[in-house]
């Protein structure tokens, strides 16, 4: 007992003391059920072809990936986010390969429910910047511009063929203005009202994109600042996520997650569906290049930054790590 009689009276320290003590009393937990990988597909490869600046992430093979989700499944995984990569001289101006039903990508889907059917939810990338020999996430105008009304033409038909292929969830990632009620009545029109849409709502100009640039084989030439948001908003986000609730979204996801918990709390706080992060290709990056250092602990760094968004609000975290977090958590 302290000198000074029964001070400190509050001991908080008694609620850590093993780790039983601090599991029962932890305040967010993880589970497998709140995580979506990302996986990318390559057209023409034999072997998967592993991404230099994402250490243990490759560009699948059809069957290497059908592999793949069904490992998630096996972990407890809810979902696969999909994004094609095309053979480079199938890429054009508008994106050819993004709404011809034998696209890799839609040809992907197929392969996956095929593989999983309805134990895992199958959601696929709408956007261009797979597609485009330009590299941008819609159709250029004469002046090199994004043309907006022009983009969202092409995402509803992508929304459309992707649908048909099997997809669960498309997740319109262009930032276009108007995308996700373009993408609701395309999808309505030819039935597919349980088709969900999981917004890019919130998808600021990062710095951090940069590895996922390597994974989709990217053709962009400049920025994409015209359309991704400035990361010194908040009031831009919320607007969005008022726009996006309107026009039909069922589910909302904020992009980058780890630099931007605080605009994930806001949006949090406020939506009244579900609310995704995706945590990026440089948070994953950064972790397994210092981990490899031996400069920070990998798993317990992974579990941390992981925690850290679902306890900023995520009720589902996009994440490379997603089949081997979900693995360990079972």
């Amino acid at each position: 007992m302290s000198k000074y009689g029964s001070f400190p009276g509050s001991r908080p320290r008694r609620l850590r003391t093993t780790p039983v003590m601090r599991r029962m009393v932890a305040e967010t937990r993880l589970h497998p059920a709140d995580f979506i990988l990302p996986a990318f597909v390559r057209e023409g490869v034999r072997e998967p072809v592993p991404i230099a600046a994402m250490p243990g992430v490759v560009q699948h093979t059809r069957d290497s990936l059908k592999k793949a989700a069904a490992e998630a499944v096996a972990a407890g995984v809810s979902g696969i986010m999909l994004f094609g990569v095309p053979e480079e001289s199938k890429k054009d101006a508008v994106g050819t390969p993004g709404t011809d039903p034998d696209g890799i990508l839609q040809v992907a889907i197929r392969d996956v429910r095929a593989e999983v059917g309805d134990d895992l939810l199958v959601m696929s990338d709408v956007c261009l910047d797979e597609t485009t020999d330009h590299g941008h996430c819609g159709v250029l105008d004469a002046d090199g511009r994004v043309d907006n009304d022009a983009t969202l033409e092409r995402y509803a038909e992508m929304a459309q063929v992707q649908a048909d292929a099997g997809a669960h969830v498309v997740g319109p990632s262009g930032m276009m203005d108007g995308q996700v009620g373009v993408i609701r009545d395309a999808l309505d029109q030819i039935g597919r009202e349980d088709v969900a849409i999981l917004a890019y709502t919130v998808k600021y100009a990062s710095a951090f994109y940069g590895p996922f640039r390597e994974a989709v084989a990217s053709s962009l030439r400049g920025d994409r600042k015209t359309y991704q948001q400035d990361p010194a908003n908040v009031r831009d986000s919320m607007r969005e996520l008022a726009l996006d609730l309107e026009e039909g979204a069922d589910m909302v996801m904020v992009k980058p997650a780890g630099p931007y918990l605080d605009v994930l709390a806001r949006v949090a706080d406020v939506a009244d569906v579900p609310v995704a992060a995706y945590q990026i290709s440089g948070e994953y990056s950064m972790i397994e290049a210092a981990a490899e250092k031996g400069w920070i602990d990998r798993d317990r760094a992974i579990l941390e930054a992981l925690t850290g968004i679902k306890r900023a609000g995520a009720q589902n975290i996009l994440t490379y790590w997603a089949t081997e977090v979900a693995q360990k958590l079972r």
